[in-house]
C-alpha cells in the first residue's frame, strides 16, 4: 500500500479471560463433486469480454475453476469445508496477496479476498470518498498510490480467474465509539457499499491506468458477502447487506457449529478453537492471537516469535481435526496481509493450508462456493447437522441422522420391532 497507509488501531472485546474478539485490517468450471478441491492452472474458457462501464471491470463469462455444489445423498457425510480469507486484501511491497495465491493453487484451495475500496483509489482523489460520519478524504488506513492500485488490481484479476472470490472489506475501517461502524446505520451501511463498490467499478479513471486490463467480473454481480472492520456494526450491515443482494456475512463469532442464515443472509463467522498454552479459546483469526500474545505490539519479542506462530498454527488443527472428526461444521478462518511478529502469522497460516487442504474429503473453498453449497442443500439436512455439537459426531452415524428417515427405536423400548427368532 502506499506510504501513508497505517495499521488501524482495532477495537478488543474481551471475552474468556483475555482473549480477544474483534477483527482488524490493515494497511462454470468445477471439479466433481467429492473430489478433494478445485483443480487449478486448466486456462479459463475463452469468451467475449464485455466491458462494463469505464472498462474497470468486464463481464468475461462463468467464473472457472469453482466446485460445483451438490446435493448430499441420503445418509452421505458431509464434506469438510475450510474457507480461508483475508481481510483488507491488497498487493504491496511484501507480495503477500500473490504468495498466497499460489499457495492456493499449488495446494487445490481456493479462497476469499476482501477487498478494501480505498486501495483502488489515489490519495489525490480521496476526497471523493465520503465516511459515513466522518469528513470527506478521511481513512483510518490512507489510500493507495498508482502502483499499488496497479498491483492489486492485477493480483484481483488473477486470483478470480483462478477461483478465487473477491468480496470487500468497505472502506476507511474505522473502528470504535467515534464514528466506527458500530454506530453507523442501515442507509449509511448502504452508502458504504456502494462507494466500495464503485471504487472497484471506476479504478481505471480514478488512477489513469487506462490502458491496463479490466478486472474480469461485474462487481454488482460478484460481490455477495462480507465482514465489517472489527466485526463491528453487524446487525445494520447485515440489514442493508439483505436488502441490496448479499448472500452472507461474515462479522460474527461463532462456536463450531453448521451455520444458520441471519435477516436472511447466511452467517458464515468466524469461530472459537483451542489456544494451545491457554485456558480459553481464541479466534481464528492472526490478530487475535497476536494480541493475546504481543498486545498491541506487532513486532514483539523476537524470541518468542516461533512459539506464537506455532500456537496459531496448532490451534488452527486442532480446531480441524474436532470439526473434520466430529460434526463437520465448516471451519472458517480469517487473517490479514501482515508480516506482524516477524511474519510468523503467515507462516502458520500456510503450514495450516498444506496440512489440511489436501486431506480426503477436505474442501478448501471461498464463500461464494460454500454459500452456493449451502443454498444447495435440503431445508431438513441442514436443520439436522444443526443439531451436532461443537466437535459431536451423530450418535447413530451419520447414515442414520441424514438418511431422511427417523432414527429407528433402541431394541427393548415400547414400539420397537421384535427381534427375529
Amino acid at each position: 500500500m502506499a506510504a501513508t497507509q497505517r495499521i488501524a488501531v482495532c477495537a478488543m472485546v474481551a471475552a474468556a479471560g483475555a482473549a480477544s474478539l474483534a477483527g482488524c485490517a490493515a494497511g462454470s468450471d468445477g471439479a466433481r463433486e467429492g473430489a478433494p478441491g478445485p483443480q487449478k492452472g486448466a486456462p479459463a474458457p475463452k469468451s467475449v469480454v464485455r466491458l462494463i462501464g469505464d472498462g474497470s471491470t468486464a463481464y468475461t463469462g462463468a467464473q472457472p475453476h469453482l466446485v460445483r455444489p451438490e446435493k448430499l445423498k441420503p445418509g452421505q457425510k458431509p464434506p469438510q469445508f475450510v474457507v480461508f480469507s483475508w481481510d483488507g486484501a491488497g498487493e504491496d511491497s511484501q507480495k503477500l496477496f500473490s504468495h498466497f495465491r499460489k499457495v492456493a493453487k499449488d495446494n487445490h484451495a481456493n479462497m476469499t479476498f476482501f477487498l478494501s475500496g480505498v486501495y483502488m483509489l489515489p490519495e489525490e482523489k480521496r476526497d471523493l470518498y465520503k465516511p459515513p460520519q466522518h469528513s470527506p478524504g478521511r481513512s483510518d488506513i490512507g489510500f493507495n498510490d498508482e502502483q499499488g492500485i496497479a498491483d492489486t488490481a492485477k493480483q484481483a484479476r488473477l486470483a478470480w480467474l483462478e477461483g478465487n472470490e473477491i468480496g470487500t472489506h468497505f472502506n476507511g475501517h474505522f473502528c470504535g465509539p467515534d464514528g466506527g461502524g458500530g454506530q453507523w446505520s442501515v442507509a449509511e451501511w448502504k452508502s458504504e457499499i456502494n462507494q466500495a463498490k464503485e471504487f472497484v467499478k471506476t479504478w481505471k479513471t480514478n488512477s489513469g491506468l487506462k490502458k491496463s486490463s479490466p478486472l474480469p467480473f461485474d462487481y454488482d454481480k460478484e460481490l455477495i458477502g462480507a465482514r465489517t472492520p472489527c466485526l463491528e456494526g453487524q446487525k445494520n450491515f447485515v440489514k442493508a447487506a439483505g436488502q441490496m443482494g448479499f448472500r452472507y456475512d461474515s462479522s460474527g463469532v461463532n462456536n463450531q457449529v453448521w451455520p444458520k442464515k441471519k435477516e436472511g443472509l447466511w452467517d458464515l463467522s468466524m469461530q472459537l478453537v483451542p489456544f494451545p498454552g491457554h485456558t480459553f479459546e481464541q479466534l481464528t483469526m492472526d490478530y487475535n492471537f497476536m494480541v493475546n500474545q504481543s498486545g498491541t505490539q506487532t513486532q514483539g519479542d523476537p524470541d518468542k516469535f516461533a512459539l506464537w506462530g506455532d500456537e496459531m498454527r496448532d490451534g488452527l488443527l486442532k480446531g480441524f481435526d474436532r470439526a473434520y472428526d466430529g460434526n463437520r461444521a465448516p471451519l472458517i478462518i480469517g487473517n490479514h496481509f501482515e508480516s506482524w511478529n516477524g511474519g510468523t502469522y503467515m507462516r502458520a497460516v500456510e503450514d495450516v493450508v498444506k496440512k489440511v487442504c489436501n486431506k480426503p474429503d477436505v474442501r478448501c473453498v471461498s464463500f461464494h462456493e460454500l454459500t452456493d453449497w449451502l443454498d444447495a442443500q435440503d431445508p431438513q439436512t441442514l436443520a439436522k447437522l444443526r443439531t451436532l455439537e461443537v466437535g459431536e459426531t451423530p450418535k447413530q452415524g451419520w447414515a442414520s441422522l441424514l438418511s431422511g428417515r427417523p432414527a429407528p427405536a433402541p431394541k427393548g423400548v415400547p414400539g420397537a420391532p421384535a427381534a427375529k427368532q
